[in-house]
């Protein structure tokens, strides 16, 4: 419910994202001599339509504690995914020795210091029945009488936002540094994206999230890129409440379950080019946008990701007004893009370059 009132999905929200948007361009801008890493201001630009919802604020592009913070974030999680987080979880005895789960831990406790900070800045000047944020809206949830069985608490709050501030910038991110890589790789597609955003566009100051209608092919590129890179390819662990029965197999109460969604993003029986980097994946003979049941980017059912309208609508108006200003391309002739992911609690590309040059007149 709060997350919807500021904003998840709605118009609101994508003035903020259009707003963001524009700083992203802007920062791109100032780069387009020169080959350059557009991980850092990518992480910045996602980061910061989180923040606004959260906390009500942004962060400039050359902030460095944001960067620090963000670049632990992003170690920590691999190293979470990888053998020490295992054998953290498993080994009890190792957790107090000096080996690399300590990064994660000490990554963590930052984010908390953080996470306290602004939880107090919100106490210290938040007005009684106009919440300006998520933050805001909690705390004066829990100043309500208290109600049975009530899990409001500031505890609580600092975990929700700790949770909503990772997941809501590692997983947008990694999808549009995947989706730079893919249209540095395969031009023709960019072109063809182009092309169509011009024709709608005009000379319309920027795409707005229900134009995506009309532009059929740019949003199939958009799903196939979400398809191929596979953000989260086992989604995140559920489990059932009770002993249930599945297809003749029986699951007991609090197993761990894992969804498969890479299996389903390459089931050869569920698409017409399971194998390959294709937008006629999503496309009609008539050349109409369509979405198979096997696209599950955003997992399915009841705990479907709670930010898949947000996402939705950044990777959009990124993606389509990044296009509108810039061709992107690949700056070494003599090597090719890479595609091995690098598997962390998201699958990221590794670190690149590219190349950018205005396709409306440079300020």
């Amino acid at each position: 419910m709060l997350l919807r009132n500021f904003g998840m999905g709605k118009k609101s929200m994508e003035e903020k994202i259009l707003e963001e948007a524009s700083y992203l361009i802007q920062v791109f801008m100032e780069n387009i001599s020169m080959p350059f890493d557009p991980y850092e201001f990518v992480n910045t630009a996602v980061i910061n339509i989180i923040s606004t919802i959260l906390f009500g604020k942004r962060f400039e592009y050359d902030n460095r504690f944001l960067r620090t913070l963000l670049d632990e974030i992003h170690r920590g999680s691999k190293v979470t995914a990888g053998p020490w987080g295992l054998l953290y979880n498993e080994v009890p005895l190792l957790r107090s020795l000096p080996l690399p789960h300590q990064t994660v831990l000490a990554t963590a406790k930052k984010v908390d210091v953080f996470i306290k900070k602004e939880v107090e800045e919100h106490k210290a000047t938040m007005i009684p029945g106009e919440p300006r944020d998520f933050a805001d809206a909690y705390l004066e949830e829990m100043q309500k009488p208290e109600k049975n069985g009530s899990s409001f608490e500031e505890g609580q709050l600092e975990i929700l936002l700790s949770d909503q501030l990772v997941a809501g910038t590692e997983t947008t991110s990694a999808t549009l540094q995947w989706g730079f890589l893919y249209l540095v790789a395969f031009p023709e597609i960019q072109e063809k994206c182009w092309k169509e955003i011009d024709t709608v566009l005009g000379n319309k100051a920027s795409l707005k999230y229900e134009d995506r209608g009309k532009l059929p092919y740019t949003n199939a590129v958009i799903h196939e890129i979400q398809r191929v890179s596979n953000v989260i390819p086992l989604g995140l662990p559920h489990a059932p409440i009770k002993d249930v029965q599945l297809f003749g197999y029986k699951i007991p109460k609090d197993t761990m379950v894992f969804v498969n969604i890479q299996s389903a993003h390459r089931d050869e029986s569920q698409w017409k080019f399971p194998n390959e980097f294709n937008p006629s994946n999503f496309l009609n003979e008539e050349g109409e946008f369509v979405k198979p049941e096997a696209f599950l980017a955003f997992s399915a059912g009841p705990r479907v990701c709670l930010g898949e309208n947000l996402a939705r609508m950044e990777l959009f108006v990124f993606f389509t007004n990044i296009l509108r200003n810039f061709q992107l391309s690949w700056p070494d002739k003599s090597q090719t893009p890479d595609f091995t992911p690098h598997f962390a609690v998201t699958q990221s590309p590794s670190r690149f370059k590219m190349l950018l040059k205005c396709r409306q007149p440079c300020e």
